[in-house]
């Protein structure tokens, strides 16, 4: 059963409780990079905690299932092509999550690479603040994973 979050604007990316940054650089340039993150059912081909994703409301919104069964339905906060993409998570099937946002920017890097950086930026009991800051090494470890199968998802194409 899923619930509803509290309803948060782009800045909470700054603002939110608990804010895990991931920095990374990859060699696919930023506009190549951001189509993969637009092509919403295209997420579980290079994020592997992703088991299926699409495109609702027209693009402005998504739905999204983890591996282990976590729902969430978002809204897309950001679609500014080639710099950033950013999505509030409306309702999930998390017990104790009170609102979420993910914020992926894009720069070029001096090599002619991108230099990802993503937020995660959450709130909700003092439970689920602990367990997410407790896994922040188990996070870090998936962003990087997943921007390197995007990186050389990009590369093969």
């Amino acid at each position: 059963m899923t619930h509803r979050l509290r309803s948060v604007g782009l800045d909470y990316a700054e603002t939110a409780p608990v804010r895990l940054v991931f920095v990374a650089e990859v060699s696919a340039a930023p506009e190549a990079v951001y189509e993969a993150f637009a092509d919403v059912e295209g997420w579980p081909r290079w994020y592997r905690q992703v088991k299926d994703a699409r495109a609702t409301d027209g693009g402005k919104g998504r739905e999204i299932r983890l591996i282990g069964g976590t729902l969430f339905r978002e809204t897309v906060m950001a679609a500014d092509p080639h710099e950033r993409y950013a999505y509030r998570v409306d309702e999930a099937n998390a017990p104790g999550l009170r609102a979420l946002l993910e914020e992926w920017t894009l720069r070029p890097s001096h090599g002619g690479g991108t230099v990802v950086r993503y937020v995660f930026a959450v709130d909700g009991t003092a439970v689920l603040r602990g367990v997410v800051r407790a896994m922040r090494p188990v996070l870090r470890r998936a962003f990087h994973q997943a921007v390197r199968n995007l990186d050389r998802m990009v590369a093969a194409a």
